[in-house]
């Protein structure tokens, strides 16, 4: 539809079409359907009419459903003007891929934004239009359960992330395949106080600029569509009404300008936070904020109207909004078609193909990091006898908590793939012990007594699974042990104190440990755990994260060599939970272990622990083994219009090619402002074939040497620098060079 028939449209509509727009309900409204919940069901006071005006729904997916919806939907639209389908869509449809933090260890920008692409088909014939993804977060503490959905701690490697992923959605935006992507959780959720879930944040403007917002602003610059506010407050005002955030930040200082939609329920929460001290209050403040749609509150269709005609709120900031709202469903084309995508033949041909499903395991397989492989246990040898051992070894539930629309059935289990590996007489299977076996943990994720009294064992089978494991144990050559966290422990309202694995995985670690037997440790989770008290009792680790639907294969790939692993940690693992929250980058102290000077009592440490963590940013095993030496700048001095190239060589000095991810980090060593100890500022990955000697070349100019100083300008002060190049963000070699006034 042409601009000015949009605006015609626009002028035709009755204020309670205008608000309607603003509103985002779930599919239970519409209809009785088991849709998915993804918040508190809360009765909102809406009536019919009121129902079949709001402009978007969330969370119906499926051609028919869509379909039926929407036709449903129209016979009661005075101006005909079609739904907008949006979903939590964070790492597949259908087709499952690994999690996001599990993405981030790829450091493959590129692939992802295939895996993307997949999704925003898959959900296009789905009749899907939007995506609430990427969640672009910072996040540096592991007790958050969401970081799950983040590609890690670091804002360099986060912010290629976001462009990768919000390219991926909307390459074919509005044509047969891509879907709008709506980035979320602006701004800087993922820094919540003690990791807890909807908490509060506090912290300058200059580190929000400096380490929070950057991700934010790549996928604004990448063309992102719309932006989630998120739920916490930042500095005492709530991102939802927070003006200065939205508006000035977001909007005026980018030029974002998209949709604004509020997370689940938050502007009536803004009454809760104490910032609104009515519902009428806080659809003012929100709209004020030029937040666009109010997703699954009753403060906009309730309030507004009365906000307009009481003269407290300008109609022309309505306006504003719904033309927003209509220019993106004209760019999606649904004037032209309201059922855009929603062909069930097409969708039946769409979800879980061969060729989707081949990416989803080259994505599983370059997200697995190999954390330990003591005496080159791995990769096991095909002709081995294995005992494939826990809770996650015949388990279908890979996905974690956000794949919701996701098929566990259709996810190969760790068995199923070793089964296609090795043969059946040289393995031996048993589940050991369930995932969790704590009532009380179990009834916190708000299940049913029943519910949780069908998933504990009795005493009985307890001894009885036990007693499978050690025997399959002793019988074979190697132990291969799937273990991991249970899918609500992580994700949304996943929140954890101790982010150990569960009592009775560690007993049984620990047990077949005592028999002497060789013991890989597989890790399926949402999060970086503490491992520190079963990393002794095994040989190798695998950090196999929520693989998704192909996770099986991945990890069989690796076990056993048709996949040289090359990920890398996105996040700090750390080596207490008292160290959270721990990340690579943290600024540097006047009584560093590394370098103070004073007694060993006297510096920034802990009496009951080391302060470095379990295993580094950057950190991860391959078969292959590289050394890096002769680390070199082609000058040591230049100017802010020059550049210089170092250059490191590095040889595979092992009978394995494999890819090898080559970590350039910067020291700003004198500035205005403390400056982290390192900072990531570029990365190449190479292949190497065996035995082969590379040199690899950077180029480093001022961009990558500027920061906020005091006064919020961003600059690069002349002074000294320290270059590191490595494997991760520790074992890494150096040397200096100055940036000329």
């Amino acid at each position: 539809m042409e601009n000015s028939k949009l605006k015609k449209l626009l002028d035709d509509m009755s204020l309670e079409e205008k608000i309607g727009q603003m509103v985002q309900l779930s599919g239970e409204f519409f209809n009785n359907d088991d849709n998915v919940v993804t918040g508190p069901r809360k009765k909102l006071g809406i009536s019919k009419k009121q129902v079949f005006l709001a402009g978007s729904v969330l969370n119906v997916v499926g051609a028919k459903k869509t379909h039926q919806l929407q036709e449903e939907y129209l016979k009661h639209s005075p101006h005909k003007i079609p739904l907008l389908f949006m979903s939590d869509i964070i790492y597949g449809l259908k087709t499952v891929y690994p999690i996001p933090l599990g993405m981030g260890a790829t450091w493959n920008p590129s692939l992802i934004e295939k895996a993307y692409q997949n999704t925003a088909a898959e959900a296009y014939a789905s009749g899907n239009q939007v995506s609430f993804a990427p969640m672009v977060d910072l996040v540096h503490d592991a007790r958050w359960g969401r970081v799950l959905e983040s590609t890690g701690e670091d804002p360099y490697l986060n912010s290629l992330f976001a462009a990768s992923m919000v390219k991926g959605f909307q390459k074919d935006l509005g044509k047969n395949r891509g879907i709008a992507s709506c980035i979320k959780h602006f701004a800087a959720y993922g820094a919540v106080e003690s990791g807890r879930e909807y908490n509060s944040v506090d912290m300058s403007e200059r580190r929000l600029k400096q380490e929070y917002l950057p991700s934010y602003k790549a996928a604004v610059d990448a063309g992102v569509e719309m932006v989630m506010a998120s739920f916490n407050t930042l500095n005492g005002i709530p991102a939802t009404g927070n003006k200065w955030l939205l508006k000035n930040i977001l909007r005026e200082e980018w030029g974002f300008n998209g949709i604004l939609i509020s997370d689940y329920a938050a502007i009536n929460e803004l009454v809760a936070h104490g910032f609104a001290e009515s519902q009428q209050q806080a659809a003012k403040l929100a709209v004020e904020a030029t937040v666009d749609i109010d997703m699954q509150s009753s403060a906009y269709v309730n309030e507004l109207k009365s906000l307009i005609e009481n003269g407290l709120l300008n109609v022309e900031k309505i306006n504003d909004a719904v033309w927003r709202v209509l220019l993106l469903k004209n760019k999606l084309g649904l004037f032209e078609d309201p059922y855009r995508g929603a062909n069930e033949k097409i969708e039946e041909k769409s979800l879980l193909t061969p060729k989707k499903r081949q990416l989803a395991r080259e994505v599983a397989d370059k997200a697995i990091v190999l954390l330990k492989n003591k005496d080159d246990l791995l990769p096991l040898n095909k002709h081995s006898s294995v005992a494939l051992i826990g809770p996650y070894a015949d388990e279908h539930e890979l996905l974690g908590l956000w794949a919701v629309h996701g098929d566990r059935k259709e996810s190969v289990t760790i068995n199923q793939a070793f089964s296609e590996v090795i043969e059946s007489k040289h393995l031996s299977v048993a589940k050991g012990t369930n995932i969790l076996d704590d009532r009380t943990m179990l009834k916190g994720f708000g299940l049913s007594d029943e519910s949780i009294d069908k998933m504990l064992l009795t005493d009985t089978q307890k001894e009885t699974e036990h007693e499978k494991a050690i025997s399959a144990a002793k019988k074979s050559d190697v132990v291969v042990m799937a273990v991991g966290e249970h899918t609500l422990e992580s994700g949304e309202a996943g929140s954890r104190t101790d982010i150990t694995l569960p009592y009775q995985q560690k007993q049984l670690i620990h047990d077949i440990a005592n028999l002497g037997k060789k013991i890989v440790l597989v890790l399926i989770s949402g999060r970086p755990l503490v491992l520190t008290d079963v990393i002794n009792d095994v040989d190798a680790v695998i950090e196999a994260w929520f693989p998704g639907t192909e996770g099986g294969h991945a990890i069989a790939d690796v076990v056993f060599g048709d996949v040289n692993p090359s990920g890398r940690l996105s996040m700090t693992f750390p080596y207490n939970v008292g160290q959270e929250p721990i990340y690579y980058n943290e600024l540097s102290t006047g009584r560093s272990v590394k370098t103070s000077k004073h007694s060993s009592r006297f510096m920034s440490r802990y009496i009951d622990a080391p302060v470095t963590p379990l295993f580094p940013f950057g950190y991860g095993l391959s078969y292959h083994r590289a050394i890096y030496s002769n680390l070199n700048v082609n000058k040591n001095k230049f100017s802010s219009d020059e550049s210089i190239k170092a250059t490191v060589d590095i040889e595979n000095n092992s009978y394995y090619s494999g890819i090898e991810t080559v970590q350039l980090y910067i020291q700003d060593m004198f500035a205005s402002v403390v400056q982290p100890e390192k900072n990531l500022k570029a990365f190449q990955q190479i292949y190497l074939s065996a035995h082969e000697k590379r040199r690899v070349t950077f180029t480093i100019n001022v961009e990558m040497l500027k920061f906020y100083n005091t006064n919020l300008d961003y600059i690069a002060e002349p002074g000294d620098f320290k270059l590191y190049i490595g494997k991760n963000s520790q074992d890494v070699l150096e040397t200096n060079f100055t940036l000329l006034g």
